[in-house]
């Protein structure tokens, strides 16, 4: 089985690359074929693929979080967003991959994070499961929560906005 570093280094060198899918078989793991746009599908296949491109033979290096995107919010969505929010620049936490957003640890607990929450670098917002695999996913800065962009339990992909964060 890959780890969730290894499959977010293949994503990443996919994305870079002008290729729209490839396949992937490490030895003795399980194939994998990823699509641009489609997230990741485990594939049976009748012969198995050798990984020989560059991409997938540096697939083992650890990648960061996706660090969050400065953008500001445009005026059609001011007039619904937080007062806050139409003051200042909001970044965006972005997913580091494709998987289910969950807002709280277990289905009976309380969400990690609400709307006028604080939160502080380095304190779990959410969790997003990959392939059986629960991944905390942590503030990059102190800031605001000003929006929530996802419903508990949704499928979220790669680099897709999760929380509107004003900066501090």
């Amino acid at each position: 089985m890959y780890k969730v570093s290894e499959i977010k280094e293949l994503i990443r060198a996919l994305d870079r690359s002008n290729l729209s899918e490839v396949t992937v078989k490490g030895e003795g793991k399980e194939q994998i074929t990823l699509k641009k746009n489609s997230g990741v599908q485990l594939v049976d296949a009748a012969e198995p693929v050798t990984a020989t491109a560059p991409e997938a033979q540096s697939a083992a290096k650890t990648v960061p979080a996706a660090p969050p995107v400065k953008e500001e919010t445009p005026v059609k969505e001011e007039a619904s967003a937080p007062k806050d929010a139409a003051k200042e620049d909001v970044e965006h936490i972005l997913s580091p991959m494709v998987g289910t957003f969950y807002s709280s640890p277990s289905p009976d607990s309380k969400p990690y994070v609400e709307v006028g929450a604080e939160v502080k670098e380095g304190e779990v917002v959410c969790i997003v499961e990959a392939m059986k695999l629960m991944n905390e996913l942590e503030a990059e800065m102190n800031g605001k929560i000003v929006d929530i962009l996802v419903e508990n339990g949704e499928l979220v992909e790669y680099g897709q906005p999760l929380f509107a964060l004003q900066s501090k």
